[in-house]
């Protein structure tokens, strides 16, 4: 009987709840409940996307509310404070909010306009926190040897505005960070600086999306993971132990790019939406023996370049998933389909057009015979609004072939995706 439920047990189910708004409610049941909120509620979350009536409070109301339920716990562990649309709070009000449960926070979610900027740091600073995700505000003035996270694994900043030296000092302060994500940064250089350096000894994930930069220099002899996302670099680079996984790229102009000797333990290369050259950018990975994914999709590659399957098999024996999506051309079909190495360990093989056109028939065929042991192929299209009956014709001309090449691979599943 819920009755009998300990205390403890209870402050466990309503922090689940998450927000706000659900646990008030769940802990108004009644006394014991009350006192599972007070004394054993862990998590809290305010977020102005999960209740209507937040708009419709005006801003002084909404700071008494959030205050009165903050005040109520006493041993906060996660704190969510999502208020994207919601107009400028006092900065006093949000201090008092962060300093009645930075001791006992380990993870804190903010996005609050404050009047004047509340310093997080100087606040949250040498406390427990474990996981900080920072959106729409400043930082400035980071001093390491005093503003110190020596919990802190996963730090996220988003539309945050830093300077250069600061991101970098920020990091410092991170002695056993993990994962960094930087999403939309505005990043100030100074007439002295043109370019962003980082270094970290324990960094393992490190993600970018929408930053433009002329020069971008990573230093993590433990990083794992490597993603860029709709980012305009010339150069980024790069340096660490050979200890990278997992490597992509998605949406990106960048004029040199460069991650050294990181490359022998690599597992995953997924390439999307990106200008390749080719024989430079297969240099630069060939030595990943240990791939088991490679994704080249949507990329565009020099007149005269060819994806070589041939060595592609050859150099990536453990290669179990292949994606492939580019413009086919008379002479990618002849020469990249030469050869006579299988890709002996390919259980899935995802292959796409841009343009549908009668190659690619015969490019799925030429791959399909170069996969013994394949499981699944998954064939993805483009179908434009607006069909003429030739372009009709094709398309259908298109599937009855595949459908006629897949009785000859009855034990490989066979799947269409068209947008």
């Amino acid at each position: 009987m819920m009755e009998h439920l300990p205390v403890e047990v209870i402050g466990n189910i309503l922090s689940r709840l998450g927000g706000a708004r659900d646990v008030v409610i769940a802990s108004a049941t009644c006394k014991k409940w009350r006192e599972a909120c007070r004394k054993h509620l862990l998590t809290l979350s305010f977020n102005s996307s999960d209740w209507p009536v937040y708009h419709d409070l005006t801003t002084n109301r909404l700071e008494i509310l959030i205050t009165q339920t903050i005040f109520q716990t006493s041993g906060l562990q996660g704190l969510s404070i999502l208020m994207d649309d919601v107009d400028e709070f006092s900065a006093s009000t949000v201090i008092a909010w962060l300093m009645y449960t930075r001791e006992t926070l380990r993870r804190l979610y903010y996005n609050v306009r404050t009047t004047p900027n509340v310093n997080i740091l100087e606040i949250c600073g040498r406390q427990k926190l474990e996981v900080l995700s920072l959106a729409h505000n400043s930082i400035t003035g980071v001093e390491p040897n005093f503003q110190r996270f020596p919990c802190l694994k996963s730090l996220s900043l988003s539309h945050v505005a830093i300077s250069a030296m600061d991101l970098s000092l920020m990091l410092m302060a991170c002695q056993n960070i993990e994962t960094l994500e930087l999403v939309n940064p505005e990043i100030a250089m100074s007439d002295a600086q043109v370019k962003v350096e980082l270094s970290s000894l324990t960094l393992k994930n490190f993600y970018v999306e929408a930053i433009s930069l002329d020069k971008f220099i990573l230093e993590a002899d433990s990083i794992e993971r490597l993603h860029l996302k709709d980012c305009a670099l010339e150069l980024f680079e790069l340096i660490g132990k050979g200890t990278l996984k997992h490597f992509k790229i998605d949406d990106v102009s960048v004029i040199h790019i460069d991650i050294g000797e990181t490359v022998d333990n690599l597992e995953i290369v997924d390439i999307s939406n990106f200008t390749i050259f080719w024989p430079k950018f297969y240099q630069m990975i060939s030595r990943s023996s240990k791939l088991k994914k490679l994704r080249l999709w949507d990329v565009v590659f020099d007149e005269d370049e060819i994806v070589d399957l041939e060595t592609i098999a050859v150099c990536f024996p453990q290669l179990t998933h292949l994606s492939l999506s580019y413009d086919l051309r008379d002479g990618v079909i002849h020469y990249g389909l030469q050869g006579s190495s299988n890709f002996e360990n390919v259980v899935v093989l995802e292959l796409g057009w841009i343009v549908i056109n009668d190659l690619f028939s015969h490019w799925v065929e030429g791959l399909l015979k170069r996969c013994p042991n394949l499981k699944r192929i998954v064939i993805f299209g483009v179908v434009s609004e607006i069909k003429t009956h030739e372009e009709c014709l094709l398309l259908g001309t298109f599937t009855s072939s595949i459908v006629q090449l897949m009785r000859k691979y009855l034990h490989v599943e066979v799947q269409f995706e068209y947008e």
